[in-house]
């Protein structure tokens, strides 16, 4: 099962250096060129696997063990014959940085999940930005190319600060409940955001 991470973990003071970039208070601003979303080929299959298994991305994921190459093909494959499930590459600079999944895709609704290249970004200095980004890109392709009315999403309730930054990007809490991950139960917290008016306003 592909997992769904909206956010990986990090420090109290890095969300807080990320609240600052997003609000145009911080040190960081975006210097390159727009990044882009395409379709993920055949290609990107490995990378996006890898980035999944990273350690930081497993943490914070729904389903936290290590993806075999198997089970990652069977996912592909699927992928490919759902029409329902969409899966970009976020590209930065140039470079792959990230995936993003948008499934259960049905009348102008969609759950989704992201997670970037964490080791080639942060070689690159590059992290924090690319996490105020690939959301920005995310939700704007959701609104503007998908034309959902609603985006649906799910965080470990315990990843505080990631919950915090998701409320101020606009996703408003739906509810909460417990769920078995890596063999605890977990708090989860399913929030969303609407674009009908801002589609229609």
């Amino acid at each position: 099962m592909f997992p769904l991470v909206f956010f990986d973990e990090m420090s109290t003071d890095s969300l807080s250096g990320l609240a600052a970039i997003a609000s145009g208070h911080g040190l960081v601003h975006e210097k390159e060129c727009r990044p882009v979303l395409r379709k993920a080929q055949f290609g990107d299959m490995e990378a996006i696997r890898k980035w999944r298994n990273h350690a930081e991305v497993r943490r914070v994921s729904l389903t936290q063990h290590a993806i075999t190459a198997d089970e990652h093909r069977s996912w592909w494959e699927r992928t490919q014959e759902d029409p329902s499930t969409l899966v970009l590459i976020y590209e930065r600079d140039g470079l792959a940085a990230g995936v993003i999944t948008f499934f259960d895709l049905k009348d102008r609704s969609a759950w989704w999940g992201y997670y970037l290249d964490n080791d080639g970004l942060t070689e690159r200095g590059t992290l924090f930005p690319a996490w105020i980004s690939i959301q920005r890109e995310a939700v704007r392709y959701a609104r503007d190319e998908l034309g959902l009315v609603e985006l649906h999403g799910e965080t470990l309730a315990a990843n505080e600060s990631a919950v915090a930054f998701n409320e101020r990007q606009g996703f408003t809490e739906v509810e909460r409940y417990t769920r078995d991950v890596a063999g605890r139960l977990c708090g989860v917290i399913h929030s969303r955001r609407t674009f009908e008016e801002e589609n229609h306003g």
